[in-house]
């Protein structure tokens, strides 16, 4: 087989590749549009390991997450249990974070970059296709299997730059049946990474926010 045609035969499969990889790519994300319409709330554990490269360092968390959309607004809450014990709760344009160790809690307005943050926290729970497709570059890597469940995995790279200078990128291994993801890898520019896991995730179903509940008082008072 001469050079030429050896060069031809591989840009033809490449392009065959794209083609395929690219209606892969739209198939996921019209089949996140059609959950994601139909999705109110999700709860779930996580596992979480984040690496610190510099150091060689895991920092191991696990807890549980909740979100629920109300119209064009978003309702997330956090807690961690265990080492790095924080409950978290992000609703009405301000986060809430609670320290159990101080017994009080911290407030931040959150309004001003509510964009970056629903981006991120949308990652894991309602996501439509549209909505990734708007904020991230995506790539599909193909299919996969976690725990049994078919799921898609994504490549996202950012779109808005200012997020870019903090997310590299973002691995996302995502049931485009349910519009939820069971695993993240987030990268940093510095090469720190964080590894999160979800499992016994309920959709759909009333949300019991009695565990995510912030007590004390506020820590700058």
């Amino acid at each position: 087989m001469s050079t030429i045609r050896a060069l031809a035969i591989t840009v033809m499969l490449s392009a065959c590749a794209a083609h395929a990889q690219q209606k892969g790519l739209q198939a996921t994300l019209d089949a996140l549009d059609a959950s994601s319409a139909k999705f109110t709330s999700a709860e779930a554990s996580f596992k979480k390991d984040t690496f610190t490269y510099a150091v060689k360092d895991h920092d191991l968390t696990e807890g549980l997450e909740y979100a629920i959309h109300k119209g064009a607004s978003t309702e997330v809450g956090i807690k961690i249990t265990g080492n790095g014990a924080r409950t978290v709760v992000l609703k009405n344009g301000e986060a809430k974070v609670f320290n159990p160790g101080t017994s009080c809690f911290d407030t931040y307005p959150v309004a001003k970059n509510k964009g970056t943050i629903d981006s991120i926290l949308a990652l894991s729970f309602g996501a439509s296709g549209k909505e990734l497709a708007a904020n991230w570059t995506i790539t599909d890597e193909g299919a996969d299997k976690i725990d049994g469940v078919a799921v898609e995995k994504l490549d996202l790279v950012p779109k808005d730059q200012s997020l870019k200078n903090n997310i590299t990128h973002v691995e996302l291994w995502v049931d485009p049946s349910r519009a939820v993801s069971l695993k993240q890898v987030i990268y940093f520019p510095n090469r720190d990474t964080q590894t999160a896991l979800y499992s016994n995730i309920k959709l759909n179903a009333k949300v019991d926010t009695s565990p995510f509940k912030i007590e004390g008082k506020p820590c700058s008072k």
